[in-house]
């Protein structure tokens, strides 16, 4: 049997102590910014410690008070619809490019549901594995916030509106009602009446916002012939649904598993006009779909998708999409947490509305 392989030895205090010359005291003082040593002493015991590879014992940070030096992020989404997500991995880019500003590690976890979220928490918490986290997907019905602030776990919300009730937790938060608006002024100006929106997880608070937006702006100019489906973020429940209100035209509550439609009935069997899908990914499986089934884009269905991306860009007809920068989303969110960690105040933190880019795939009503 080959022989067990010992793991390398990792620089020390004392090794730093004896290549600069000073005692380990000195080293401890210099590391870790306290006063007792000289600024020339402290600055030899950086580049020595630099030289050597030295860095600081999480286990050590955790003993003497100072923090894990890392922040959660726990996702309860299905697991495989992530794979095709590109807002997540956008998102996770803009927070690990703060959180490697500040030498902070980021722990990523997905579970289940918010039960199992919460668990996590506790866990973290008991553990003091995390010095904060950074919570996604707010709920209509959400436990999370009263969790984090029962134990006083420094915590930034990625998409919540601001809520007066939780005054210590920091959000960071896009206008999703104004982004809707925008994408109903604009196929309303072409001529649409009937229209689906095939949205998003239900539950979500950011899916309740864009159906409620939905409803009040088709209200307002008098469309009775709008619609909201809810589905799981997948491709195959985008293309199910487009099959579904393309094919039949009435969506009745439980048509789809999982989903929930609301709002006025396409009456008739007359199929919608335009499809407002809530990623990217459904948007380019519905096109798929309609045009399976003989319809044009946008001939016959114009068709917006709400993530903008290379995806967007790689069908044909390419997809008009609202746009927004989810790298500097990310960034703000990781910004506001580790401000949190250094003793800053919560803030509620509005970024720039998502842009719509019309592109190929939206036209005049041919109806």
């Amino acid at each position: 049997m080959p022989a067990k392989r010992s793991p390398a030895r990792r620089p020390t205090m004392k090794d730093i102590a004896q290549r600069a010359g000073v005692s380990e005291s000195a080293v401890s003082f210099a590391l870790n910014d306290r006063p007792g040593v000289s600024e020339i002493t402290r600055d030899r015991v950086r580049r020595v410690a630099e030289q050597l590879g030295w860095r600081p014992s999480t286990a050590a940070r955790q003993l003497s008070g100072e923090g894990a030096a890392t922040v959660g992020l726990v996702l309860a989404r299905p697991a495989d619809t992530l794979g095709v997500d590109s807002f997540f991995l956008q998102l996770i880019s803009g927070i690990q490019e703060v959180l490697a500003e500040r030498h902070l590690g980021l722990l990523f976890q997905v579970v289940e549901d918010v039960d199992d979220e919460c668990a996590v928490y506790r866990r973290w918490w008991a553990e003091h594995r995390v010095d904060g986290v950074l919570v996604v997907d707010p709920r209509t019905d959400d436990a999370r916030p009263d969790l984090l602030d029962e134990l006083g776990l420094p915590a930034v919300v990625i998409g919540g509106a601001p809520d007066a009730r939780h005054p210590g937790l920091s959000t960071v938060w896009a206008d999703d009602a104004g982004a809707m608006a925008a994408v109903v002024d604009e196929l309303s100006a072409l001529g649409h009446r009937r229209i689906v929106h095939i949205a998003g997880l239900p539950g979500l608070a950011h899916t309740e916002r864009r159906i409620r937006t939905l409803r009040a702006e088709a209200e307002r100019r008098g469309l009775a012939e709008v619609r909201s489906v809810t589905t799981d973020y997948s491709d195959a429940e985008g293309a199910a649904v487009t099959r579904r209100v393309l094919e039949g035209g009435v969506l009745e509550d439980g048509d789809l598993q999982g989903g929930v439609a609301e709002g006025g009935d396409l009456k008739g069997g007359s199929p919608p006009t335009a499809l407002i899908y809530d990623n990217d990914v459904m948007a380019v499986a519905g096109v798929a779909a309609a045009t399976e089934l003989g319809f044009s884009v946008p001939g016959d269905v114009s068709v917006v998708a709400w993530e903008d991306s290379a995806l967007c860009r790689m069908v044909k007809p390419w997809l008009s999409a609202l746009s927004r920068d989810t790298v500097e989303f990310g960034r703000t969110a990781a910004k506001e947490l580790t401000s949190l960690l250094d003793g800053g105040p919560a803030r509620a933190v509005r970024v720039p509305v998502p842009r719509l880019i019309s592109r190929e795939s939206t036209g005049p009503c041919g109806a």
